[in-house]
């Protein structure tokens, strides 16, 4: 006995179950990258300023943090003082007028600064302000 079998419909692909899928991939990764900057995760209680002004963060700008222990932090990162020696020099031979910015908590012993200060100077980078609030 012969059983008639029906053909089936050709096999696609459906595009809406598709576009969905990319358009929740999209969301989650707008969700889940955080628009905050690096530099401003490390927790540090900057000292006040009565004669601080408002300047804007720029993209080429080198932030270096200093936390209460004197530990060291570029781009959240935390560093040793050999390599923060070597990212100075290499920001030196590329330009030397690079803006360097040191934010310090309040708490952290004033030798911690002064040691970054010295070591951006012994590589000549004299464009170096320090990060206070109001």
């Amino acid at each position: 006995m012969r059983i008639r079998v029906e053909e089936e419909e050709p096999v696609e692909v459906q595009m809406a179950p598709l576009i969905d899928c990319v358009f929740l991939l999209l969301i989650f990764f707008l969700v889940a990258t955080t628009l905050k900057k690096i530099e401003r995760e490390l927790p540090l209680d900057l000292p006040e300023s009565a004669a601080a002004i408002e300047a804007r963060l720029e993209e080429d700008m080198l932030v270096i943090g200093v936390d209460r222990e004197g530990a060291i932090h570029i781009g959240g990162e935390r560093v040793t003082l050999s390599m923060l020696h070597d990212r100075l020099r290499q920001a030196a031979a590329v330009d030397p007028n690079q803006r360097i910015r040191i934010d310090a908590d309040r708490a952290t012993a004033f030798q911690h600064v002064i040691h970054v200060l010295d070591l951006c100077q012994f590589e000549g980078l004299t464009n170096v302000g320090l990060h206070t609030r109001k």
